[in-house]
């Protein structure tokens, strides 16, 4: 049918910020959604609180709102806005629960607003534990025994009936938030009370336990006509008891018998039917007995979900553009396929080839976690790949990873358990490392295969089907034949590549260099061809360049004449580099395609707009690793490979593929040393005359002692050549040096250990700016909330500064200008300072994109990214029209979102190693209302009366008082422990005196349990955490009480409780801020 033409402007709201469970898919899914509402000629207006994302660009929709994503924000636009229609499937978890809540409140029905997609119904029937099962029993389906729990009281009957062996799943959450597994009563006891907190609803669906079972999805679509199109299946290939997103997943399923494939498709299109989604992707999990063949049905998500990026990159099928098409009333065979251009939407894509995907985690970033893979989702991004068989697909998405190594082994890399080889390795303590789910398995599987274990006793231990375990058994087993063969013909070589060994295995195995290996492949003709991604098994011709490298002598490469540049991306998603890196890499995909050249993106994150079909000329997706990019070099030739966009990942590479012959455009690989290498810097810094904390750089603990007496305790060390504050302290005292030494310097092998002066109550400031080789545009400039020692990408921050003096602005530009000159930077640079009175210190150089462009684009209008990669393509400013420093007439906030409540007992304090995962951004006419916003956007929503707790460290001189007399004039309550009640006192502050953790009850904690308490400030004392501070800090998370843990950030609290008391928030669109008509 066709489409709709009664309606004429759509809403979609977004995810929100990047978080653990709900991360940059639904920034591509979103984007999608975006683009395809407008082919159709709507007009589309977003709401989301995420700066860092393509979805949120001003050419993205007509509107794009950047407001906390809240029902009261979200009334305010959509009585702005007046939209006809609202999709609720492309935002996530997120999207769908405010969604249901506007619907609930009747805010939909009071402005006249319909859902498109999902309506109300169907969404419920399917997110609702209850009806979800009364639903798949009425039409034949089995689901485990269950229960809906409301409360305690409800939980303990049925959790004798299954024995208290139970899985506990939370309603309403993401990324199994409030998930969790119990064996015995305590246990079970203490799961159902976590998951009932973490449901915004209060409901939990407890379940028997199906642990060890098979884990399968399939993706589906349904249109309007009831005609209904099975996208993908997906293989876990661990057991359930590992979450899905934290499992290691394949595509199609491969252990599936084609009888087993189509009792599980059946009932997917009945499930759609059932549970009544009009229109869209729908995601259905299923578990399989291995031993019975038992089939139940896990749960069905009724919008694109988080495996929906994965099946749209792996099959070329764009889940979320056509789920939007179908939600406006088109049918599925009115729709045509991008690839073929033949095919329509309503032709099953097919594929011929294996999809890996790889979570990668952050565990190490966390101290205290276990490293344990539970029914709660803790990954933080992941990789990737396409190979012809399992085999060759898992080694590349290894080497993808990005976690320094290069295949299942033989690499030379890992430790302990995990060791590329198993010399010295015992059998019984590697099959009970593996009984617990863990990150590093399989690794340990692959060792325990070397030491001869049979499939069978690695399947009892793991779980994990047979099938797989003989696949890793080939690969291992071809070790024995590598090291035995080290001069091969090109036959026997191009075999070993065909099983996804990399250059560097063959090399380590060999004893030569990866450098070696790829001379004697180039001598022998053993190179990788390119295939297209087709949808169809290559059953129609393919017209959109999407490949993948393969050592099956096709290639589908044509090349077209044009002048190229390759764009590389940053990999899988992790802390210190995510989803802002991919948005700069998108844009430079999108200038240079307008400025006539053909761009190649080469990434493989499955999760991004920058992996999508379209947004680039070409796309490859591979690693991104020397071998693999440099054969992508060698196949296109292009005129320039860009390496400033996608972060540490492909900067780590840039001095290497320069060294082999790839022509480096912007920034040249000298220059980023120049800034990244100490010494080299320390020369720059002295010629400029800039002024720089003391700092030395240290091999060995003995140097690094000598360095730290003459500087002073406390310093900062750090390794060098990383992004996110990677193994990033501030060390007190000598013991604890030593202690870093042991760890750190593993942590940067090629680079030695750099040692600053740590520069207290110092202010800390980012700069980002652009410069063409000649003029230099300082773009931003911004003042962080946190002080000196919290690592900047943890740290909120104001643009424009709002208490810098305006001498010390003007010599922080002036620095920042004389440094991009003196480094010859041609493109973006980020510098990091620190203000201590009327002295500026520079902090650090990063001649790159930095993770804060997509902020600072979106706070002043101008898309930096985008000038930047014209820059790089040999454009000046002044051609470009970008000559002059931004000056806002508004006030722009981000802040950071932590994932502190999915490792349960680790501390949440900030340092100088970065943790956060996502950002949000507030926009308002003063920095209190901003900074306010971007509280509420993080969940972190200010109490505007109520009791605080207050204990601060007394080295913050006249911090506490003026804290205190600021909240005494707000009118808040003050709750403090004896000597801070008695300072209070002292200084005619009225304060409730309440006991510490550990000296009598109820003391502070057990208030905070009972919710006496609205607002916690408590900084910590001296360079350890006290356990009381530490456990009272973690109540506050685990029961969403806002609390901040630097003095700078309770006084920007206090800024914005009084903006809000004293004005209401403005909601206006970015194009209307970027208008300059704000504030006239």
């Amino acid at each position: 049918m066709p489409k709709r033409t009664d309606l004429k402007k759509i809403m979609i709201i977004g995810s929100g910020p990047i978080v653990i469970g709900q991360a940059c898919e639904f920034d591509y899914s979103g984007t999608q959604a975006c683009k395809a509402l407008r082919e159709e000629g709507y007009t589309v207006m977003l709401v989301n609180s995420n700066p860092a994302t393509i979805m949120t660009d001003p050419e993205t929709a007509d509107r794009v709102y950047v407001e906390p994503l809240t029902v009261e924000y979200l009334e305010r636009v959509i009585e702005r806005e007046r939209p006809d229609a609202l999709l609720p499937t492309v935002g996530g978890q997120t999207g769908l629960n405010l969604s249901v809540a506007l619907a609930e409140r009747g805010i939909l029905h009071k402005y006249g607003v319909e859902l498109i997609g999902a309506k109300l119904g169907p969404i419920k029937k399917a997110e609702d534990r209850g009806q979800f099962k009364d639903a798949m029993i009425r039409i034949g389906l089995e689901v485990p025994r269950s229960e809906v729990i409301h409360s305690m009281e409800e939980a303990w009957s049925f959790g004798a009936l299954v024995n208290y062996q139970a899985v506990i799943r939370p309603a309403f959450t993401l990324g199994g938030s409030g998930a969790g597994v119990s064996f015995n009563r305590e246990e079970y006891g203490r799961a159902v009370q976590y998951g009932l907190d973490a449901s915004p609803v209060t409901e939990v669906l407890v379940e028997e336990s199906v642990l060890g079972w098979k884990e399968y999805e399939l993706e589906v679509m349904r249109d309007l006509n009831d005609n209904v199109v099975i996208i993908c299946s997906i293989e876990n290939f661990d057991a359930m008891g590992v979450h899905t997103g934290d499992s290691i997943t394949v595509a199609p399923a491969q252990t599936l018998t084609d009888r087993e494939y189509q009792l599980m498709r059946d009932a997917s299109v009945a499930i759609m039917r059932e549970i009544g989604v009009d229109t869209g992707g729908s995601n259905v999990q299923f578990a399989v007995c291995p031993t019975t063949g038992r089939l139940v049905v896990i749960e069905m998500n009724p919008r694109v979900s988080r495996s929906s990026a994965l099946a749209s990159k792996a099959t070329g099928f764009p889940i979320a553009k056509i789920a939007a098409k179908l939600a406006v009333g088109y049918s599925l065979d009115e729709i045509r396929n991008d690839i073929t251009r033949e095919t329509p939407a309503s032709f099953e894509p097919t594929i011929d080839y294996v999809v890996t995907k790889i979570p990668r985690w952050a565990f190490e970033k966390f101290p205290g976690a276990e490293d344990a893979l539970t029914v709660q989702m803790k990954s933080v991004g992941e990789t990737m790949s396409i190979g012809r068989t399992f085999k060759e697909s898992l080694q590349k998405a290894i080497r993808g990873l990005e976690i320094g190594r290069f295949g299942l082994g033989g690499d030379g890399r890992g430790k302990g358990l995990s060791a590329s080889d198993a010399e010295g390795l015992d059998r019984e303590t590697l099959l009970r490392a593996m009984r617990k789910p863990n990150r590093e398995r399989l690794f340990q599987m692959a060792n325990a295969l070397r030491l001869g274990v049979s499939v069978e006793d690695l399947c009892e231990a793991t779980k994990v089907d047979p099938w797989f375990v003989r696949q890793m058994r080939e690969i291992i087993e071809a070790e024995a034949e590598i090291r035995a063969t080290p001069d091969p013909d090109a036959a026997t070589l191009l075999r070993f590549k065909k099983l996804g060994f990399s250059d560097k295995q063959l090399g380590h195995l060999w004893g030569k260099t990866d450098l070696e290996v790829r001379a004697l492949r180039k001598g022998l003709g053993v190179i990788p061809g390119y295939r297209l991604v087709d949808t169809c098994a290559a059953e129609f011709a393919a017209h959109t360049p999407y490949y993948y490298s393969s050592y099956d002598n096709e290639d589908e490469v044509e090349l077209t004449g044009k002048e190229s540049i390759i764009i590389l991306g940053g990999g899988p998603n992790r802390i210190g580099q995510g989803i802002e890196f991919d948005y700069c890499c998108v844009h430079a995909a999108f200038a240079l395609k307008d400025d006539g050249y053909e761009t190649v993106m080469v990434n493989c994150n499955p999760e991004t707009v920058s992996t999508d079909y379209d947004t680039s000329d070409r796309l490859f997706f591979e690693p991104v690793t020397f071998e693999d990019v440099m054969n992508i070099i060698d196949r296109v030739k292009p005129k320039g490979v860009i390496v400033q966009f996608g972060g540490q990942t492909p900067l780590n590479l840039a001095q290497r593929l320069e060294a082999a012959g790839a022509p480096i455009i912007g920034t040249s690989p000298g220059s980023i040393a120049r800034a990244e290498d100490r010494e080299l810097f320390r020369e720059v810094v002295e010629k400029l005359g800039l002024l720089q904390p003391d700092n030395a750089t240290a091999t060995s603990f003995a140097e690094a002692a000598e360095i730290a007496d003459r500087i002073g305790y406390p310093v900062i060390v750090r390794p060098s050549f990383v992004l996110g504050g990677r193994a990033m302290e501030i060390v007190y005292d000598r013991a604890s040096l030593e202690r870093y030494m042991t760890y750190a310097v593993e942590a940067s092998p090629q680079h030695p250990i750099l040692i600053d002066k740590f520069l207290e109550a110092a202010v800390e400031v980012d700069v980002d700016a652009i410069s063409d080789g000649e003029l230099v545009v300082v773009a931003g400039i911004m003042q962080h909330i946190e002080e000196a020692g919290v690592h900047s990408g943890d740290s909120a921050c104001i643009l424009p500064p709002y208490d810098l003096p305006a001498d010390v602005i003007a010599r922080i530009k002036d620095q920042t200008r004389a440094l991009a000159r003196e480094l010859g930077v041609i493109g973006l640079m980020n510098i990091q300072y620190a203000v201590r009175g009327s002295d500026v210190y520079l902090l650090e150089v990063n001649p790159r994109a930095s993770r804060t462009v997509p902020f600072v684009s979106k706070a002043i209008g101008a898309p930096l990214a985008k000038l930047a990669a014209r820059v790089m393509a040999g454009r000046t400013l002044r051609e470009l029209g970008f000559t002059e420093d931004p000056t806002p007439a508004y006030v722009s906030a981000k802040e950071v979102v932590l994932p502190f409540i999915k490792f349960p007992g680790v501390d949440i304090l900030l340092g100088p190693e970065m943790r956060s995962t996502g950002e949000v951004m507030g926009i308002d006419a003063t920095m209190g209302l901003a900074y306010a916003k971007s509280q509420i956007a993080a969940g972190n929503t200010l109490p505007t009366k109520g009791t605080v707790f207050l204990s601060l460290k007394r080295q913050h001189p006249g911090g506490e008082e003026e804290i205190a007399r600021g909240l005494t004039a707000l009118g808040f309550r003050i709750l403090a422990t004896e000597g801070t009640a008695a300072r209070l006192a002292a200084l005619g502050i009225a304060a409730e005196q309440v006991a510490k953790v550990g000296e009598s009850r109820p003391n502070i904690l057990d208030r905070i349990i009972n919710g006496d308490v609205d607002w916690i400030v408590n900084t910590p004392l001296g360079g350890d955490a006290k356990e009381d501070e530490k456990a009272l800090r973690r109540a506050a998370i685990e029961r969403g009480i806002p609390i901040m843990t630097t003095l700078a950030a309770a006084r920007a609290g206090l800024a914005g409780i009084k903006a809000l008391r004293e004005s209401t928030a403005h909601v206006l669109s970015l194009q209307e801020y970027h208008a300059g008509t704000f504030g006239k």
